[in-house]
């Protein structure tokens, strides 16, 4: 009697051997065009298409490049899936050792950044391919595990031959996916693998348990952040009065007065300090507070940006910041390279420099000034209102207060700008 796609899964259970026979054969005869003894199940057969369409070769891997340290470390440092590690390794990596499998984490596009586990296993692993800033996107490297669930945003378990590229027949994966609960945006992809006599059908139930605590926990992190922010805004909802909200970084609501609440508005993509309309608030105001922005209707009066005070803090080295303090209340955000260099220069120049000004101070050629506006622009976003242009300049009324290192030749050791190594050297 014909075994079905779920009688296969099962027999994994009891023979391991057996079942990668059959799915081996099913592999290659719907490869070449046969009929297969066993469909195989909805979720592999639809990769195997995509696979097919998309021309990767099920007999020969694919190896993109490594990611390099730095790289990694990037995006880890960026990623939320740092924040659930915690999480992920209490609720895999004890069993999964001693069962000699190993954890991947990756992120939304595939990349391996953190692998742990059974010390044997990951040797093997290495033979794969199956490396820490390894590419195991579907389409470089054929269904499996991490790819896989990224595709489809549900949790797979690829078993031997199921394994679109033949040398990964004798692996057995099962992933989950992770996502963001704040939009819904798929963050990474967490998988136990291991050779495939030491994998089991429950798997994947076992690992899809463990995303689902880990999305927990970053719902838990989102109500306490927003916790954070009702406490920052609750004091300006109150002096500034009329309609108003305050939202995190994408939206969600922490507090609200003089207007219905909803749970979340509609920013735009890239949101600056200014004026915007926005979905079902129409024209309104935005104005940045510590970790959101506090949204006024059109008609209320914005706070005035010459009641700012402003700290423009340059001596630690690559800790530049920039601290605001004023109607929407205190916040601060750390600066790159060229916005430290730019609110320097600003901060210097109170009358204000022009584009072509600028253009001369950090390049030593004023003709750059499309690179200065970009750049100038992207500093409007936080800052908004407590600039001026024509020429770029701080608000006439706002206090502003430069704090430079100690050490002159500390000012900004990395700046190639003129303007910032002649204030660097000292006079002969």
């Amino acid at each position: 009697m014909a075994l079905s796609p779920m009688d296969v899964t099962q027999l994994a259970a009891v023979d391991t051997a057996r079942a990668a026979r059959v799915l081996s054969e099913v592999r290659s005869a719907r490869l070449s065009g046969r009929r297969a003894p066993v469909p195989p199940r909805p979720v592999i057969e639809q990769s195997w298409r995509r696979m097919l369409r998309s021309g990767v070769d099920p007999d020969h891997d694919f190896r993109t490049g490594l990611l390099s340290r730095e790289e990694l470390e990037r995006r880890r440092a960026r990623s939320r899936l740092r924040t659930v590690l915690p999480v992920l390794r209490q609720g895999l990596l004890s069993v999964a050792d001693a069962a000699h499998h190993i954890m991947v984490v990756a992120d939304e596009e595939g990349r391996v950044l953190w692998r742990e586990g059974s010390a044997p296993v990951l040797r093997k692993a290495d033979g794969l391919g199956f490396q820490l800033g390894a590419d195991w996107r579907e389409e470089i490297v054929g269904t499996n595990g991490v790819g896989t669930p990224a595709v489809t945003r549900r949790p797979v378990q690829v078993f031997a031959s199921e394994h679109f590229v033949r040398s990964h027949a004798a692996w057995t994966c099962a992933g989950a996916p992770l996502t963001d609960p704040r939009d819904g945006r798929l963050i990474g992809v967490v998988d136990v693998s291991g050779p495939l006599e030491t994998m089991h059908p429950a798997t994947l139930a076992w690992v899809e348990s463990v995303a689902r605590l880990a999305e927990a926990r970053l719902r838990e992190l989102h109500a306490r952040s927003l916790e954070r922010l009702r406490a920052v805004g609750a004091p300006v909802l109150a002096r500034v009065g009329g309609q108003a909200a305050v939202v995190d970084r994408d939206g969600w609501t922490a507090a609200v007065t003089g207007m219905p609440y909803t749970p979340r508005v509609a920013l735009p993509a890239s949101p600056s300090a200014g004026p915007v309309r926005l979905p079902a608030l129409g024209p309104c105001t935005l104005e940045p507070l510590a970790g959101g922005w506090l949204v006024r209707a059109a008609g209320e009066e914005p706070a005035v940006a010459g009641d700012a005070r402003i700290v423009v803090d340059l001596r630690r080295p690559r800790r530049w910041s920039v601290e605001v303090t004023g109607g929407a209340g205190s916040w601060s955000r750390e600066l790159s390279p060229r916005h430290a260099e730019l609110l320097y220069l600003l901060a210097v120049h109170r009358t204000g420099r022009s584009a072509a000004g600028l253009a001369a101070d950090l390049f030593g050629d004023p003709a750059r000034t499309v690179t200065v506006r970009a750049e100038m622009s992207r500093v409007r976003r936080y800052l908004g209102a407590h600039l001026q242009h024509r020429p770029y300049r701080f608000h006439e009324d706002a206090q502003v207060r430069l704090l430079l290192p100690d050490d002159p030749r500390d000012l900004l050791p990395h700046s190639a700008a003129p303007a910032v190594t002649r204030r660097r050297t000292p006079p002969s």
